[in-house]
């Protein structure tokens, strides 16, 4: 699948206007980074797709269409936009707990650990019963066969994965219920009448567009930080008590504002609603039915704010008996086969031996894709709710992008396609003035001839800000 392919796949599932892809052009193809999979083709359709979906809420708004350009190499830098931040004259930040990793269990699996926050590392190594270092770590799991292993640290509510072939996760049944969805739902949930995408100054696709984001690490806030440079207003809200990545926080928090709150406490709910009814979109990356037992349902959201656009992001699905699930971006790599795929062409490439040592893509695919996913899914609904009306409820996973990067075929010898470097992607780095210091990120991958996408607002603090709308 060309990225063209790919960008004309996510228009017709959308049910957008055929017409405008005549304003969006890409530029290169696959191989771009050293991978068997078309990962160029999925960052360039997702991020072009949001491109022309903003393109689109600005001709609604304005009467005005543009043309939108992305490039493969560009856009698979914002992909790995995390691998390039620096902050002031620091090193490269440091994303993983050194527990954090690949694990040989006694029958000769591997299992994949996900330990970057305190609470999941002590988590695992209760279940072990050894100590919190690496080395005690890989010594506990020989004890383990892999299967029982995995069946064990999920049922204590960890994060791990244990590395499946293809095959093998096409047999699971929460394969089966994700094979069971399309890649993403654009479903209305509720009456309202039309309104415009926004009131007001239209000088950006998404100015006046009031957002809540209550979202963390890579997905969600790539959404939220993706529809801020489009010129939403970005809230974002966490709670106080819950653990954050520093460098992601960084990353993803350009264009928003920072605040908390605490949903365990009533009042705090009740702030929250008040939020609700000043907003047009909600993102949310809770587990399915987290939010909901708190009164934050799709359908309670449209009660309160009819008309409002909520996007869902979630690790494996909201179907199937692994919905609950904790997972990443990497643990979903695992499970669903994608690492075994990568590591035997590394091994193949080699000497034709089984793989030894596991490997992820050379990027955070599924994380970046669903976050321009959601984006583009928002601003979809958006337009819908300016043509048609109603309340809308746009619905995503980890899992189902990786699905869609599955069926788009693979590349032979992509593992030999050489990796980018910093130097590559020097002239798409961006800076600002940050109460970080100096930020140098990588910017916008999408080109809109007439609304540039840019960040307004640097990075900042979590809880920076006050839980209001600032009028």
């Amino acid at each position: 699948m060309t990225p063209r392919d790919a960008v004309d796949h996510l228009w017709m599932l959308a049910g957008c206007d055929p017409a405008a892809l005549e304003q969006l052009h890409i530029e290169g193809d696959d191989p771009a980074l050293p991978s068997v999979y078309r990962v160029g083709a999925l960052a360039a359709a997702t991020i072009g797709a949001a491109g022309l979906a903003a393109a689109e809420c600005f001709r609604l708004r304005t009467g005005r269409a543009q043309r939108v350009g992305i490039d493969v190499r560009r856009a698979l830098a914002a992909f790995r936009s995390e691998r390039y931040l620096r902050v002031g004259d620091g090193a490269p930040p440091e994303l993983r707990h050194p527990v954090t990793g690949f694990y040989a269990t006694r029958d000769d699996r591997f299992i994949q650990l996900h330990a970057n926050f305190a609470h999941h590392l002590k988590g695992i190594v209760d279940v072990l019963g050894c100590a919190d270092d690496r080395d005690s770590v890989a010594a506990a799991i020989r004890e383990w066969d892999g299967a029982a292993l995995d069946d064990a640290l999920a049922s204590a509510g960890m994060c791990a994965a244990l590395v499946r072939s293809p095959r093998e996760w096409a047999a699971s049944p929460q394969a089966r219920a994700v094979a069971d969805l399309p890649l993403f739902d654009i479903e209305r949930i509720g009456d309202a009448p039309p309104q415009p995408i926004a009131a007001g100054d239209a000088a950006r696709p998404l100015s006046g567009v009031r957002v809540l984001d209550l979202t963390r690490i890579i997905a969600g806030p790539v959404a939220g930080r993706t529809l801020a440079h489009h010129g939403a207003d970005v809230l974002l809200i966490n709670g106080p008590h819950l653990p954050n990545i520093a460098p992601l926080v960084i990353d993803n928090g350009r264009g928003k504002r920072s605040a908390t709150l605490d949903l365990r406490d009533a009042a705090a709910c009740e702030q929250l609603r008040a939020l609700v009814r000043g907003a047009d979109v909600f993102v949310q990356g809770y587990r399915p039915g987290a939010l909901a037992a708190r009164g934050f349902a799709p359908e309670a959201l449209a009660r309160m704010k009819p008309g409002i656009v909520c996007v869902s992001v979630c690790a494996y699905g909201h179907r199937g008996p692994w919905a609950a699930r904790r997972g990443f971006d990497s643990l979903v790599q695992s499970a669903s086969g994608i690492v075994w795929n990568e590591s035997r062409a590394a091994s193949s490439a080699r000497d034709g031996r089984p793989f030894d040592a596991p490997r992820h893509l050379p990027c955070q695919a599924l994380d970046h894709g669903t976050g321009y996913l959601a984006a583009f899914g928002a601003m979809v609904a958006l337009a819908r709710r300016a043509t048609e009306g109603g309340s809308w409820h746009v619905r995503l996973s980890l899992a189902q992008t990786g699905r869609w990067l599955q069926t788009m075929g693979q590349i032979d010898d992509g593992l030999r396609t050489p990796d980018m470097t910093a130097a590559d992607v020097a002239d798409w780095i961006e800076e600002t003035d940050s109460p970080f210091g100096v930020v140098r990120a990588i910017g916008p991958a999408e080109r809109l001839d007439a609304t540039p996408a840019f960040h307004a607002r640097p990075p900042v603090p979590v809880g920076t800000h006050a839980a209001r709308w600032d009028d």
